[in-house]
């Protein structure tokens, strides 16, 4: 379908200039018309039908959506109407995924279709969190309010999920420089040791057998290593897409001895946030659980928040329910109680939504300084192993010359 931009007049003399998606030049006359404004060009932007190359590419993160949300709440709590809050927007995101689904949010905004409905068409892009308290805020008529809160538990979990990847990063790093190193004792400097080897007709030491012995198949079959290494690597994210590979993966989160007080405090944090979120918004529990079992990154804890589900609404208190779940702590089972008690609970949830966050920080911490000495030590005894093999048949020359 075909899109033309707009510059019309309103009762007041402002200018307005827009984008509306439709069959003909007539049909963006008729709801010009409608809307009681006055006409002052409408031309048809083909280039906007171009599908750009990288948008595939260009992902909406966390960031981007806390950044909207928040913009989005200041415009309309200064008093503009959602259609010019996004007609700013769109114009002004640099994230073209999100930018191309703000135009056509903005387009149906104008054809009468309610904010959340026109979201849902975007669900790549607008989470279902997101999408459902929009809603919430449609029908309470708290949308500024509902945003405010959306933009504070992005930027909550933007926070996050940037100190659970800067975790990652020094590990990954290091271990890539312990492969690079390896690799070039073994296919640069290894070789030039062989020939010297065995020319001094030395017997070889078992080490060094089994060094040059590496060093050769990755001379000769270094293509057999990247078959099997490449193919590894796509049948594992082929697994990790399906369902039951998903459910598999996080099982072992939750098993590793390093990742799984991490995985742990990153679902209860993410929970108690979320759900805070919600019921405070005035969305029933049930309804809520469902909203948070979409966000809470973990397939074993989206399980669980079925079966508490399921016996709240048979009738069983948050906190019961969450206590015959072994992957929630007790104390966030002892805190809920709290809260269901003295009716406070997405207070108590916020705080203990802010606790964990404190506690993951922590615990990030500690293990960023547990790994730092222990990759260390495994590199130093990778690359010690390479150069004693290497120099080992060396000191059998110099005793067998003496």
């Amino acid at each position: 379908m075909p899109t033309f931009k707009y510059k019309v007049m309103d009762h007041q003399g402002r200018k307005i200039e827009a984008t509306y998606k439709a069959n003909s030049k007539n049909e963006v006359l008729a709801m010009i018309e409608d809307n009681n404004y006055y006409p002052i060009e409408i031309k048809e932007v083909l280039e906007r039908e171009q599908k750009d190359l990288f948008e595939s590419f260009d992902k909406v993160k966390t960031k981007d959506l806390y950044i909207f949300c928040r913009q989005f709440h200041t415009m309309i709590n200064a008093g503009a109407n959602i259609a010019n809050a996004l007609d700013i927007l769109k114009k002004q995101t640099e994230n073209k995924k999100l930018k191309k689904s703000l135009y056509e949010v903005h387009d149906d905004l104008q054809k009468g279709v309610s904010l959340s409905d026109s979201m849902g068409k975007h669900r790549d892009v607008f989470p279902d969190l997101l999408i459902n308290m929009i809603n919430t805020g449609e029908v309470s008529g708290n949308l500024d309010i509902i945003m405010s809160r959306m933009a504070s538990h992005f930027e909550k979990e933007n926070k996050t999920n940037n100190q659970l990847k800067s975790a990652m990063v020094y590990p990954m790093v290091l271990s890539g420089l312990v492969v690079v190193i390896v690799v070039f004792l073994l296919t640069f400097i290894m070789p030039t040791f062989t020939g010297m080897f065995a020319s001094s007709g030395v017997a070889l030491p078992a080490p060094t057998r089994i060094v040059m012995g590496i060093s050769q198949f990755i001379l000769t079959k270094w293509y057999i290593i990247i078959v099997v290494v490449g193919g590894a690597i796509y049948g594992m994210q082929k697994y990790i897409n399906t369902p039951q590979g998903r459910l598999s993966l996080d099982k072992i989160k939750l098993k590793l001895p390093v990742v799984k007080d991490l995985t742990e405090k990153a679902i209860v944090s993410r929970f108690t946030r979320t759900l805070s979120t919600v019921i405070a918004s005035g969305v029933p529990l049930v309804q809520a659980l469902e909203v948070v079992q979409k966000v809470v990154g973990n397939k074993v804890a989206e399980n669980a928040l079925e079966k508490i589900k399921e016996k709240v609404l048979r009738g069983v208190s948050l906190a019961e329910a969450l206590g015959s779940e072994s992957i929630f702590p007790m104390m966030l089972h002892s805190m809920i109680k709290i809260g269901e008690e003295s009716g406070s609970l997405d207070d108590i949830l916020d705080k203990t939504a802010n606790f964990y966050d404190e506690e993951l920080e922590t615990s990030i911490k500690k293990m960023t300084t547990m790994l730092e000495p222990l990759m260390i030590v495994v590199m130093g005894v990778i690359v010690g192993f390479i150069v004693i093999a290497m120099m080992l048949p060396i000191f059998s020359m110099s005793s067998t010359v003496q």
